[in-house]
Protein backbone atom coordinates (compact mmCIF):
# COMPACT_ATOMS: atom_id res chain seq x y z
CA UNK A 1 0.00 0.00 0.00
CA UNK A 2 2.58 2.53 1.04
CA UNK A 3 5.14 1.55 -2.54
CA UNK A 4 1.43 2.30 -4.20
CA UNK A 5 1.38 5.64 -2.48
CA UNK A 6 4.62 6.62 -3.00
CA UNK A 7 4.51 5.73 -6.70
CA UNK A 8 1.51 7.41 -7.31
CA UNK A 9 3.32 10.43 -5.98
CA UNK A 10 6.01 10.13 -8.06
CA UNK A 11 3.97 9.92 -10.80
CA UNK A 12 1.84 12.84 -9.65
CA UNK A 13 5.34 15.06 -9.30
CA UNK A 14 6.24 14.40 -13.40
CA UNK A 15 4.51 17.05 -15.69
CA UNK A 16 1.95 15.89 -17.84
CA UNK A 17 2.97 15.75 -21.52
CA UNK A 18 1.83 18.95 -23.60
CA UNK A 19 1.39 18.18 -27.94
CA UNK A 20 3.33 20.23 -29.27
CA UNK A 21 0.75 22.11 -30.80
CA UNK A 22 -0.22 23.63 -27.52
CA UNK A 23 3.10 23.68 -26.30
CA UNK A 24 4.65 25.79 -29.13
CA UNK A 25 1.22 28.18 -29.59
CA UNK A 26 2.05 31.65 -30.25
CA UNK A 27 2.08 33.67 -27.54
CA UNK A 28 2.73 37.20 -28.58
CA UNK A 29 2.56 38.53 -32.56
CA UNK A 30 6.46 37.96 -32.92
CA UNK A 31 5.57 34.50 -32.53
CA UNK A 32 3.10 34.35 -35.33
CA UNK A 33 4.50 32.48 -38.77
CA UNK A 34 3.36 33.92 -41.96
CA UNK A 35 0.77 36.91 -40.64
CA UNK A 36 2.77 39.64 -41.29
CA UNK A 37 0.57 42.31 -43.08
CA UNK A 38 -1.97 41.31 -40.09
CA UNK A 39 0.45 41.92 -37.80
CA UNK A 40 1.64 45.34 -38.88
CA UNK A 41 -1.55 46.37 -39.62
CA UNK A 42 -2.84 45.64 -35.60
CA UNK A 43 0.56 47.36 -34.62
CA UNK A 44 -0.19 50.72 -36.21
CA UNK A 45 -3.52 50.54 -35.29
CA UNK A 46 -2.35 49.85 -31.48
CA UNK A 47 0.46 52.86 -32.07
CA UNK A 48 -2.41 55.04 -33.06
CA UNK A 49 -4.76 54.13 -30.68
CA UNK A 50 -7.38 53.37 -33.32
CA UNK A 51 -8.67 49.71 -31.64
CA UNK A 52 -11.32 48.80 -33.71
CA UNK A 53 -14.73 47.75 -32.26
CA UNK A 54 -14.89 44.36 -33.83
CA UNK A 55 -12.79 41.92 -35.57
CA UNK A 56 -13.06 39.07 -37.75
CA UNK A 57 -10.02 36.39 -38.62
CA UNK A 58 -10.68 33.72 -41.47
CA UNK A 59 -8.54 31.34 -42.72
CA UNK A 60 -8.28 27.72 -43.06
CA UNK A 61 -8.16 25.30 -40.36
CA UNK A 62 -4.89 25.94 -37.91
CA UNK A 63 -3.54 29.53 -39.42
CA UNK A 64 -4.00 30.72 -36.06
CA UNK A 65 -7.48 32.27 -36.09
CA UNK A 66 -8.21 31.92 -32.08
CA UNK A 67 -4.87 31.72 -31.23
CA UNK A 68 -4.49 35.41 -33.01
CA UNK A 69 -7.84 36.60 -31.14
CA UNK A 70 -6.23 35.30 -27.73
CA UNK A 71 -2.90 37.75 -28.34
CA UNK A 72 -5.28 40.74 -29.54
CA UNK A 73 -6.90 40.29 -26.18
CA UNK A 74 -3.47 39.85 -24.21
CA UNK A 75 -2.46 43.24 -26.28
CA UNK A 76 -5.48 44.79 -25.19
CA UNK A 77 -5.88 44.16 -21.25
CA UNK A 78 -1.83 43.94 -20.45
CA UNK A 79 -0.72 46.07 -18.22
CA UNK A 80 3.13 45.05 -17.78
CA UNK A 81 4.61 43.59 -15.72
CA UNK A 82 4.53 47.02 -13.16
CA UNK A 83 0.78 47.11 -13.55
CA UNK A 84 0.52 50.84 -15.62
CA UNK A 85 1.30 49.49 -19.00
CA UNK A 86 -1.74 50.04 -21.79
CA UNK A 87 -2.74 48.34 -24.84
CA UNK A 88 0.23 47.01 -26.98
CA UNK A 89 1.12 44.40 -29.31
CA UNK A 90 3.84 43.31 -26.90
CA UNK A 91 2.18 41.84 -24.44
CA UNK A 92 4.47 40.68 -21.49
CA UNK A 93 2.93 37.34 -20.91
CA UNK A 94 3.82 37.36 -17.30
CA UNK A 95 0.95 40.06 -16.06
CA UNK A 96 -2.29 38.50 -14.30
CA UNK A 97 -4.25 39.47 -17.10
CA UNK A 98 -1.65 37.79 -19.93
CA UNK A 99 -1.57 34.82 -17.86
CA UNK A 100 -5.27 34.40 -17.40
CA UNK A 101 -6.26 35.20 -21.04
CA UNK A 102 -3.63 32.07 -22.42
CA UNK A 103 -4.73 29.82 -19.66
CA UNK A 104 -8.35 30.26 -20.59
CA UNK A 105 -9.87 31.04 -17.22
CA UNK A 106 -10.08 35.36 -17.64
CA UNK A 107 -13.65 36.38 -16.68
CA UNK A 108 -13.12 39.47 -19.10
CA UNK A 109 -12.65 37.24 -21.68
CA UNK A 110 -15.28 35.20 -23.07
CA UNK A 111 -14.52 32.67 -25.56
CA UNK A 112 -17.75 31.02 -27.42
CA UNK A 113 -17.51 28.07 -29.62
CA UNK A 114 -20.73 29.40 -32.21
CA UNK A 115 -21.15 25.50 -33.45
CA UNK A 116 -22.52 24.47 -30.15
CA UNK A 117 -24.01 27.97 -29.33
CA UNK A 118 -25.75 28.41 -32.88
CA UNK A 119 -29.26 30.31 -31.15
CA UNK A 120 -30.45 33.31 -30.74
CA UNK A 121 -31.39 32.36 -27.09
CA UNK A 122 -27.43 31.41 -26.45
CA UNK A 123 -26.18 34.97 -27.82
CA UNK A 124 -28.83 36.52 -25.77
CA UNK A 125 -27.65 34.87 -22.97
CA UNK A 126 -23.96 34.96 -23.30
CA UNK A 127 -23.64 38.15 -24.76
CA UNK A 128 -26.48 41.02 -25.38
CA UNK A 129 -27.45 40.29 -21.36
CA UNK A 130 -24.11 41.07 -20.22
CA UNK A 131 -22.71 43.45 -22.25
CA UNK A 132 -23.82 46.38 -20.66
CA UNK A 133 -22.13 45.79 -17.70
CA UNK A 134 -18.20 46.19 -17.20
CA UNK A 135 -15.30 44.79 -16.92
CA UNK A 136 -14.73 42.79 -13.81
CA UNK A 137 -11.04 43.77 -13.34
CA UNK A 138 -9.55 43.97 -16.75
CA UNK A 139 -9.83 47.43 -19.30
CA UNK A 140 -12.11 45.97 -22.03
CA UNK A 141 -14.75 43.00 -21.76
CA UNK A 142 -13.69 40.86 -25.00
CA UNK A 143 -16.21 38.51 -26.48
CA UNK A 144 -14.17 35.59 -28.92
CA UNK A 145 -16.17 33.57 -30.86
CA UNK A 146 -14.92 31.40 -33.17
CA UNK A 147 -16.46 29.58 -36.07
CA UNK A 148 -19.05 32.45 -36.17
CA UNK A 149 -19.89 31.79 -39.37
CA UNK A 150 -22.49 28.56 -37.73
CA UNK A 151 -24.30 31.23 -35.88
CA UNK A 152 -27.99 31.26 -36.99
CA UNK A 153 -29.89 33.67 -39.15
CA UNK A 154 -31.82 35.03 -36.14
CA UNK A 155 -28.81 35.09 -33.73
CA UNK A 156 -26.80 37.47 -35.79
CA UNK A 157 -29.83 39.19 -36.79
CA UNK A 158 -29.74 39.83 -32.36
CA UNK A 159 -26.10 40.20 -32.51
CA UNK A 160 -26.39 43.27 -35.13
CA UNK A 161 -27.69 45.93 -32.34
CA UNK A 162 -24.75 45.33 -30.29
CA UNK A 163 -22.06 45.14 -32.50
CA UNK A 164 -23.22 48.64 -34.21
CA UNK A 165 -23.05 49.98 -31.13
CA UNK A 166 -21.32 48.36 -28.22
CA UNK A 167 -20.67 50.07 -25.18
CA UNK A 168 -16.89 51.26 -24.94
CA UNK A 169 -15.23 48.62 -22.74
CA UNK A 170 -16.78 45.80 -25.26
CA UNK A 171 -14.69 44.19 -28.12
CA UNK A 172 -15.64 41.64 -30.38
CA UNK A 173 -13.03 39.43 -32.13
CA UNK A 174 -14.43 36.83 -34.23
CA UNK A 175 -12.77 33.54 -36.38
CA UNK A 176 -14.10 31.70 -39.18
CA UNK A 177 -12.94 29.85 -42.03
CA UNK A 178 -16.00 30.61 -43.84
CA UNK A 179 -16.17 34.20 -44.29
CA UNK A 180 -18.54 34.02 -47.08
CA UNK A 181 -21.21 32.03 -44.98
CA UNK A 182 -21.31 35.13 -42.86
CA UNK A 183 -23.53 37.85 -43.33
CA UNK A 184 -22.23 41.70 -45.25
CA UNK A 185 -24.32 43.40 -42.35
CA UNK A 186 -21.66 41.76 -39.72
CA UNK A 187 -18.55 42.09 -42.25
CA UNK A 188 -18.92 45.65 -42.77
CA UNK A 189 -19.25 46.50 -38.81
CA UNK A 190 -15.62 43.90 -38.52
CA UNK A 191 -12.49 44.79 -39.34
CA UNK A 192 -11.07 41.97 -41.71
CA UNK A 193 -7.86 39.92 -41.17
CA UNK A 194 -7.25 37.34 -43.89
CA UNK A 195 -4.59 34.73 -42.17
CA UNK A 196 -2.86 33.08 -44.98
CA UNK A 197 -1.21 29.69 -45.44
CA UNK A 198 2.24 28.76 -44.28
CA UNK A 199 4.64 29.12 -47.39
CA UNK A 200 6.37 26.16 -47.51
CA UNK A 201 9.81 27.66 -46.64
CA UNK A 202 8.38 29.44 -43.18
CA UNK A 203 7.32 26.25 -42.58
CA UNK A 204 9.87 24.00 -42.71
CA UNK A 205 12.08 26.63 -40.63
CA UNK A 206 9.06 26.62 -38.01
CA UNK A 207 9.22 22.74 -37.84
CA UNK A 208 13.01 22.46 -37.74
CA UNK A 209 13.14 24.82 -34.66
CA UNK A 210 10.41 23.16 -33.05
CA UNK A 211 12.43 20.04 -33.76
CA UNK A 212 15.58 21.52 -32.38
CA UNK A 213 13.76 22.55 -29.27
CA UNK A 214 12.64 19.03 -28.74
CA UNK A 215 16.28 17.85 -29.47
CA UNK A 216 15.00 15.36 -32.60
CA UNK A 217 16.50 14.80 -35.59
CA UNK A 218 14.47 14.52 -38.36
CA UNK A 219 15.49 14.51 -42.18
CA UNK A 220 15.17 17.31 -44.34
CA UNK A 221 13.37 15.50 -47.17
CA UNK A 222 11.14 14.15 -44.08
CA UNK A 223 9.80 17.90 -42.92
CA UNK A 224 9.68 18.30 -46.85
CA UNK A 225 6.80 15.49 -46.58
CA UNK A 226 5.07 16.94 -43.76
CA UNK A 227 5.24 20.40 -44.82
CA UNK A 228 3.39 18.74 -48.10
CA UNK A 229 1.17 16.74 -45.75
CA UNK A 230 0.38 20.24 -43.82
CA UNK A 231 -1.48 22.52 -46.52
CA UNK A 232 -0.08 25.61 -45.44
CA UNK A 233 -1.91 24.48 -41.98
CA UNK A 234 0.86 25.35 -38.93
CA UNK A 235 -1.38 23.58 -36.44
CA UNK A 236 -1.27 20.41 -38.43
CA UNK A 237 2.52 20.69 -39.27
CA UNK A 238 3.08 20.76 -35.45
CA UNK A 239 1.17 17.53 -35.02
CA UNK A 240 2.27 15.73 -37.79
CA UNK A 241 6.29 16.66 -36.47
CA UNK A 242 4.75 15.61 -33.10
CA UNK A 243 3.97 11.54 -34.21
CA UNK A 244 6.91 11.62 -36.70
CA UNK A 245 9.33 12.16 -33.75
CA UNK A 246 7.52 9.37 -32.08
CA UNK A 247 7.67 7.09 -34.82
CA UNK A 248 10.98 7.94 -35.65
CA UNK A 249 11.88 7.17 -31.45
CA UNK A 250 14.41 10.62 -31.37
CA UNK A 251 15.86 9.82 -35.64
CA UNK A 252 13.30 10.28 -37.77
CA UNK A 253 13.69 9.49 -41.87
CA UNK A 254 11.72 10.15 -45.14
CA UNK A 255 11.27 6.24 -45.44
CA UNK A 256 9.22 6.71 -41.98
CA UNK A 257 7.18 10.17 -42.73
CA UNK A 258 5.74 8.14 -45.77
CA UNK A 259 4.96 5.53 -44.28
CA UNK A 260 3.27 7.01 -41.35
CA UNK A 261 1.58 9.19 -43.66
CA UNK A 262 0.89 6.07 -45.74
CA UNK A 263 2.10 7.61 -48.81
CA UNK A 264 4.21 6.01 -51.71
CA UNK A 265 7.99 7.49 -52.50
CA UNK A 266 7.82 10.29 -54.73
CA UNK A 267 10.14 8.82 -57.09
CA UNK A 268 8.26 5.93 -57.69
CA UNK A 269 5.08 7.50 -58.05
CA UNK A 270 6.97 9.24 -60.85
CA UNK A 271 7.50 5.86 -61.90
CA UNK A 272 4.39 4.66 -61.96
CA UNK A 273 3.40 8.54 -63.97
CA UNK A 274 5.83 7.62 -66.86
CA UNK A 275 5.10 4.17 -67.28
CA UNK A 276 1.18 5.15 -67.74
CA UNK A 277 2.05 7.31 -70.09
CA UNK A 278 4.12 5.27 -72.03
CA UNK A 279 1.42 2.69 -72.19
CA UNK A 280 3.16 -0.44 -70.24
CA UNK A 281 0.37 -1.70 -68.59
CA UNK A 282 1.98 -4.71 -67.34
CA UNK A 283 4.71 -2.61 -65.45
CA UNK A 284 2.01 -0.18 -64.12
CA UNK A 285 -0.13 -2.48 -62.82
CA UNK A 286 3.22 -4.39 -61.16
CA UNK A 287 4.59 -1.12 -59.95
CA UNK A 288 0.85 -0.29 -58.50
CA UNK A 289 0.36 -4.10 -56.75
CA UNK A 290 4.47 -3.56 -55.38
CA UNK A 291 3.23 0.19 -53.62
CA UNK A 292 0.44 -1.62 -51.71
CA UNK A 293 2.08 -4.53 -50.84
CA UNK A 294 4.64 -1.78 -48.89
CA UNK A 295 1.58 -0.50 -47.42
CA UNK A 296 0.83 2.49 -49.62
CA UNK A 297 -3.10 3.26 -50.00
CA UNK A 298 -4.53 3.30 -53.04
CA UNK A 299 -6.68 6.42 -53.17
CA UNK A 300 -3.23 7.90 -51.53
CA UNK A 301 -1.32 6.63 -54.89
CA UNK A 302 -3.94 8.30 -56.93
CA UNK A 303 -4.06 11.09 -55.35
CA UNK A 304 -0.37 11.51 -55.61
CA UNK A 305 -0.53 10.79 -59.39
CA UNK A 306 -3.40 13.32 -59.90
CA UNK A 307 -0.82 15.71 -57.98
CA UNK A 308 2.14 15.17 -60.30
CA UNK A 309 -0.44 15.41 -63.01
CA UNK A 310 -1.25 18.69 -61.63
CA UNK A 311 2.45 19.94 -60.55
CA UNK A 312 3.80 19.26 -63.88
CA UNK A 313 1.05 20.99 -66.14
CA UNK A 314 2.36 24.27 -63.25
CA UNK A 315 5.47 23.72 -64.78
CA UNK A 316 5.09 23.62 -68.21
CA UNK A 317 3.10 26.80 -68.01
CA UNK A 318 5.55 28.72 -65.33
CA UNK A 319 9.08 26.53 -65.25
CA UNK A 320 9.57 28.49 -62.05
CA UNK A 321 7.31 26.74 -60.31
CA UNK A 322 9.73 23.59 -60.19
CA UNK A 323 12.00 25.80 -57.52
CA UNK A 324 9.41 24.42 -54.40
CA UNK A 325 11.39 23.62 -50.93
CA UNK A 326 9.49 21.12 -50.90
CA UNK A 327 10.56 18.95 -54.20
CA UNK A 328 13.64 17.75 -54.13
CA UNK A 329 16.58 18.01 -56.61
CA UNK A 330 15.64 14.58 -58.63
CA UNK A 331 12.28 15.33 -58.07
CA UNK A 332 12.81 18.33 -59.47
CA UNK A 333 15.05 17.48 -62.80
CA UNK A 334 12.19 15.22 -63.58
CA UNK A 335 9.32 16.89 -63.78
CA UNK A 336 11.52 19.80 -65.86
CA UNK A 337 12.16 16.94 -68.31
CA UNK A 338 8.45 15.64 -68.18
CA UNK A 339 6.80 19.21 -68.63
CA UNK A 340 8.69 19.77 -71.82
CA UNK A 341 7.98 16.79 -73.44
CA UNK A 342 4.44 15.98 -72.80
CA UNK A 343 1.87 17.97 -74.55
CA UNK A 344 -1.20 19.84 -72.61
CA UNK A 345 -3.89 17.89 -73.86
CA UNK A 346 -2.45 14.44 -72.32
CA UNK A 347 -1.90 16.37 -68.88
CA UNK A 348 -5.21 17.31 -68.81
CA UNK A 349 -6.66 14.03 -70.18
CA UNK A 350 -4.98 12.51 -67.41
CA UNK A 351 -5.97 15.23 -64.57
CA UNK A 352 -9.67 14.35 -65.85
CA UNK A 353 -9.43 10.78 -65.72
CA UNK A 354 -7.75 10.70 -62.39
CA UNK A 355 -10.43 12.68 -60.81
CA UNK A 356 -12.70 10.21 -62.05
CA UNK A 357 -10.95 7.18 -60.84
CA UNK A 358 -10.69 8.80 -57.44
CA UNK A 359 -14.53 9.39 -57.48
CA UNK A 360 -14.55 5.46 -58.26
CA UNK A 361 -12.32 3.92 -55.52
CA UNK A 362 -13.79 6.20 -52.82
CA UNK A 363 -17.22 4.48 -54.24
CA UNK A 364 -15.76 1.58 -54.61
CA UNK A 365 -16.09 -1.95 -52.03
CA UNK A 366 -12.86 -2.25 -53.10
CA UNK A 367 -10.35 -0.33 -53.59
CA UNK A 368 -7.65 -1.86 -54.98
CA UNK A 369 -10.02 -3.15 -57.82
CA UNK A 370 -10.57 0.46 -58.63
CA UNK A 371 -7.35 1.32 -58.74
CA UNK A 372 -6.33 -1.25 -61.11
CA UNK A 373 -8.97 -0.50 -63.36
CA UNK A 374 -8.43 3.34 -63.38
CA UNK A 375 -4.28 2.21 -64.13
CA UNK A 376 -5.40 0.05 -66.88
CA UNK A 377 -7.63 2.50 -68.43
CA UNK A 378 -5.48 5.14 -67.93
CA UNK A 379 -2.42 3.28 -69.87
CA UNK A 380 -4.94 2.24 -72.75
CA UNK A 381 -5.38 5.89 -73.49
CA UNK A 382 -2.32 7.48 -73.03
CA UNK A 383 -1.19 5.85 -76.38
CA UNK A 384 -4.38 7.11 -78.02
CA UNK A 385 -3.61 9.93 -80.89
CA UNK A 386 -4.42 13.76 -80.61
CA UNK A 387 -7.15 15.14 -83.07
CA UNK A 388 -4.98 16.65 -84.92
CA UNK A 389 -2.93 13.08 -85.67
CA UNK A 390 -5.84 11.08 -85.60
CA UNK A 391 -7.31 13.26 -89.12
CA UNK A 392 -4.07 13.20 -90.74
CA UNK A 393 -3.80 9.37 -90.11
CA UNK A 394 -7.22 9.03 -91.67
CA UNK A 395 -6.49 11.32 -94.83
CA UNK A 396 -3.21 9.37 -95.37
CA UNK A 397 -5.52 6.17 -94.80
CA UNK A 398 -8.41 7.22 -97.78
CA UNK A 399 -7.82 5.78 -101.11
CA UNK A 400 -6.19 8.04 -103.86
CA UNK A 401 -9.43 9.60 -106.07
CA UNK A 402 -9.85 8.48 -109.22
CA UNK A 403 -10.72 9.92 -112.39
CA UNK A 404 -8.66 11.92 -115.27
CA UNK A 405 -7.06 15.25 -113.25
CA UNK A 406 -7.80 12.80 -110.00
CA UNK A 407 -10.86 14.14 -109.36
CA UNK A 408 -13.09 11.90 -108.11
CA UNK A 409 -16.33 11.85 -110.15
CA UNK A 410 -18.52 12.74 -107.17
CA UNK A 411 -21.94 14.89 -107.50
CA UNK A 412 -20.83 18.43 -106.56
CA UNK A 413 -22.48 19.51 -102.87
CA UNK A 414 -24.70 22.78 -102.82
CA UNK A 415 -22.96 25.41 -101.72
CA UNK A 416 -19.61 24.30 -101.34
CA UNK A 417 -20.45 21.82 -98.81
CA UNK A 418 -19.79 18.23 -98.36
CA UNK A 419 -23.53 16.76 -98.60
CA UNK A 420 -26.25 18.03 -101.28
CA UNK A 421 -28.41 21.06 -99.94
CA UNK A 422 -32.48 19.79 -99.77
CA UNK A 423 -35.28 22.13 -99.31
CA UNK A 424 -36.55 21.74 -96.32
CA UNK A 425 -40.41 22.63 -97.47
CA UNK A 426 -42.49 20.76 -100.07
CA UNK A 427 -42.58 21.67 -103.47
CA UNK A 428 -45.71 23.61 -104.62
CA UNK A 429 -48.85 21.08 -105.75
CA UNK A 430 -50.90 23.94 -108.04
CA UNK A 431 -49.77 25.85 -110.83
CA UNK A 432 -49.67 29.65 -109.95
CA UNK A 433 -47.88 33.11 -109.29
CA UNK A 434 -44.61 32.82 -107.46
CA UNK A 435 -45.06 33.94 -104.01
CA UNK A 436 -42.87 35.59 -101.34
CA UNK A 437 -39.76 33.96 -100.67
CA UNK A 438 -40.17 30.87 -97.69
CA UNK A 439 -37.56 33.49 -95.16
CA UNK A 440 -39.50 36.33 -96.13
CA UNK A 441 -41.79 37.50 -92.74
CA UNK A 442 -45.41 37.31 -94.03
CA UNK A 443 -47.40 40.55 -94.49
CA UNK A 444 -50.64 40.57 -92.76
CA UNK A 445 -53.80 42.04 -94.97
CA UNK A 446 -57.41 41.40 -94.55
CA UNK A 447 -58.11 41.46 -98.50
CA UNK A 448 -54.83 40.41 -100.31
CA UNK A 449 -54.39 36.40 -100.38
CA UNK A 450 -52.19 36.50 -103.06
CA UNK A 451 -49.58 37.05 -100.51
CA UNK A 452 -50.35 32.88 -99.60
CA UNK A 453 -49.71 31.94 -103.06
CA UNK A 454 -48.10 28.61 -101.77
CA UNK A 455 -49.17 26.48 -98.68
CA UNK A 456 -45.42 27.38 -98.02
CA UNK A 457 -46.67 30.42 -97.10
CA UNK A 458 -49.41 29.42 -95.04
CA UNK A 459 -46.52 27.61 -92.82
CA UNK A 460 -44.28 30.44 -92.75
CA UNK A 461 -47.62 32.54 -91.19
CA UNK A 462 -47.97 29.77 -88.33
CA UNK A 463 -44.21 30.13 -88.13
CA UNK A 464 -44.24 33.44 -87.50
CA UNK A 465 -47.19 33.92 -84.68
CA UNK A 466 -45.06 31.38 -82.95
CA UNK A 467 -48.45 28.88 -82.70
CA UNK A 468 -46.17 25.65 -82.08
CA UNK A 469 -48.55 23.22 -81.59
CA UNK A 470 -50.48 24.29 -84.96
CA UNK A 471 -47.43 24.05 -87.13
CA UNK A 472 -45.93 20.66 -85.71
CA UNK A 473 -49.92 19.28 -86.13
CA UNK A 474 -49.85 20.73 -89.40
CA UNK A 475 -46.37 19.32 -90.67
CA UNK A 476 -47.14 15.91 -89.07
CA UNK A 477 -50.63 15.48 -89.72
CA UNK A 478 -51.66 16.82 -93.38
CA UNK A 479 -50.88 15.71 -96.62
CA UNK A 480 -51.46 18.22 -99.16
CA UNK A 481 -53.96 17.57 -102.15
CA UNK A 482 -54.83 21.20 -103.29
CA UNK A 483 -54.23 24.48 -102.74
CA UNK A 484 -55.29 27.95 -103.86
CA UNK A 485 -55.38 31.16 -101.99
CA UNK A 486 -58.08 30.50 -99.20
CA UNK A 487 -58.98 27.02 -99.94
CA UNK A 488 -56.61 24.15 -98.62
CA UNK A 489 -57.88 20.28 -99.32
CA UNK A 490 -55.76 17.70 -97.11
CA UNK A 491 -55.53 14.21 -96.39
CA UNK A 492 -55.38 14.00 -92.62
CA UNK A 493 -53.00 10.80 -91.44
CA UNK A 494 -54.45 8.59 -89.00
CA UNK A 495 -53.13 10.60 -85.56
CA UNK A 496 -54.06 13.72 -86.84
CA UNK A 497 -56.78 15.47 -84.33
CA UNK A 498 -60.25 15.41 -85.20
CA UNK A 499 -60.57 19.56 -85.28
CA UNK A 500 -57.25 19.94 -86.87
CA UNK A 501 -58.55 21.38 -89.99
CA UNK A 502 -61.48 23.64 -88.15
CA UNK A 503 -58.36 25.00 -85.78
CA UNK A 504 -56.54 25.74 -88.88
CA UNK A 505 -58.90 27.61 -90.56
CA UNK A 506 -60.17 29.30 -87.91
CA UNK A 507 -56.12 30.76 -87.24
CA UNK A 508 -55.96 31.80 -90.53
CA UNK A 509 -59.01 33.81 -90.46
CA UNK A 510 -58.08 35.35 -87.45
CA UNK A 511 -54.66 36.06 -88.80
CA UNK A 512 -55.28 37.66 -92.22
CA UNK A 513 -58.63 38.84 -91.81
CA UNK A 514 -60.28 36.48 -94.71
CA UNK A 515 -62.19 33.36 -94.52
CA UNK A 516 -60.26 30.12 -95.45
CA UNK A 517 -61.78 26.97 -96.40
CA UNK A 518 -59.83 23.90 -94.99
CA UNK A 519 -61.33 20.39 -96.20
CA UNK A 520 -60.92 16.78 -95.82
CA UNK A 521 -60.50 14.01 -99.09
CA UNK A 522 -59.66 10.89 -99.62
CA UNK A 523 -57.63 11.66 -102.38
CA UNK A 524 -53.95 11.00 -101.67
CA UNK A 525 -52.17 14.13 -101.13
CA UNK A 526 -48.06 14.42 -101.65
CA UNK A 527 -45.96 13.37 -98.16
CA UNK A 528 -46.12 15.75 -94.81
CA UNK A 529 -43.58 18.40 -94.92
CA UNK A 530 -42.06 16.15 -91.53
CA UNK A 531 -42.02 13.13 -93.89
CA UNK A 532 -40.18 15.16 -96.32
CA UNK A 533 -37.46 16.73 -94.23
CA UNK A 534 -37.05 13.04 -92.88
CA UNK A 535 -35.96 11.71 -96.17
CA UNK A 536 -33.68 15.19 -96.75
CA UNK A 537 -31.88 14.28 -93.41
CA UNK A 538 -31.74 10.32 -94.63
CA UNK A 539 -30.12 11.04 -98.13
CA UNK A 540 -27.77 13.44 -96.80
CA UNK A 541 -26.78 11.25 -93.88
CA UNK A 542 -26.55 8.68 -96.43
CA UNK A 543 -24.01 11.05 -98.99
CA UNK A 544 -22.05 11.76 -95.82
CA UNK A 545 -21.62 8.09 -94.92
CA UNK A 546 -20.52 7.68 -98.66
CA UNK A 547 -17.48 10.16 -98.37
CA UNK A 548 -14.02 8.20 -97.70
CA UNK A 549 -12.82 10.52 -94.95
CA UNK A 550 -16.18 9.59 -92.87
CA UNK A 551 -15.88 5.89 -94.76
CA UNK A 552 -12.53 6.16 -92.63
CA UNK A 553 -13.65 7.02 -89.92
CA UNK A 554 -15.88 4.37 -89.06
CA UNK A 555 -13.19 1.37 -90.03
CA UNK A 556 -11.50 3.49 -87.24
CA UNK A 557 -14.47 3.73 -84.77
CA UNK A 558 -17.15 1.41 -85.23
CA UNK A 559 -19.27 2.57 -82.65
CA UNK A 560 -19.22 6.25 -83.98
CA UNK A 561 -22.52 8.38 -84.88
CA UNK A 562 -23.33 11.08 -87.15
CA UNK A 563 -24.90 13.77 -84.55
CA UNK A 564 -25.30 16.25 -86.87
CA UNK A 565 -24.71 17.69 -90.85
CA UNK A 566 -23.92 21.00 -92.13
CA UNK A 567 -23.53 21.72 -95.53
CA UNK A 568 -21.79 24.53 -96.22
CA UNK A 569 -24.99 26.65 -96.83
CA UNK A 570 -25.81 26.09 -93.42
CA UNK A 571 -22.63 27.24 -92.23
CA UNK A 572 -23.09 30.77 -93.89
CA UNK A 573 -26.51 30.96 -93.39
CA UNK A 574 -25.56 30.76 -89.41
CA UNK A 575 -22.52 33.17 -89.92
CA UNK A 576 -25.10 35.73 -91.72
CA UNK A 577 -27.55 35.21 -88.65
CA UNK A 578 -24.92 36.10 -86.34
CA UNK A 579 -23.99 39.30 -88.41
CA UNK A 580 -25.21 42.59 -87.30
CA UNK A 581 -27.26 44.18 -89.41
CA UNK A 582 -25.81 46.77 -92.29
CA UNK A 583 -26.99 50.66 -91.29
CA UNK A 584 -28.39 51.80 -94.30
CA UNK A 585 -26.14 55.46 -95.22
CA UNK A 586 -28.89 56.90 -96.67
CA UNK A 587 -31.32 56.99 -93.22
CA UNK A 588 -31.62 60.18 -91.43
CA UNK A 589 -32.03 59.88 -87.72
CA UNK A 590 -33.39 63.48 -87.90
CA UNK A 591 -36.16 62.70 -90.93
CA UNK A 592 -39.68 62.20 -89.47
CA UNK A 593 -40.40 60.27 -92.98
Amino acid sequence: MAAASSEKSIMSDQPAYQVLARKYRPETFADLVGQDAMVRTLKNAFDADRIAQAFIMTGIRGTGKTTTARIIAKGMNCIGPDGNGGPTTEPCGVCEHCTAIMQGRHVDVIEMDAASNTGVQNIRDAIIETVSYRAVSARYKIFIIDEVHMLSKSAFNALLKTLEEPPAHVKFIFATTEIRQVPVTVLSRCQRFDLRRIEPEVMIGLLKRIATSEGAEIADDALALITRAAEGSARDATSLLDQAISHGAGETTADQVRAMLGLADRGRVLDLFDMILHGHAAEAMLELSNQYAEGADPMAILRDLAEVTHWVSVIKITPEAAEDPTVGPDERTRGLAMAEALPMRVLSRMWQMLLKALEEVAHSPNAMMAAEMAVIRLTHVADLPTPEDLVKKLKDATPPPSGPGGGAPRPAPAGGGTAQAVSRTPAPTHSGPSGPSASAAPQLATDALAHYARFEDVVDLIRHHRDVKLLVEVETGLRLVAYQPGRIEVNPTADAAADLTQRLGARLQAWTGNRWAVTVTNAPGAPTIAELRDAEDSAREQEARAHPLVQAVFAAFPNAKIANIKTEADRLADAAGDMLPEVDEEWDPFDDD
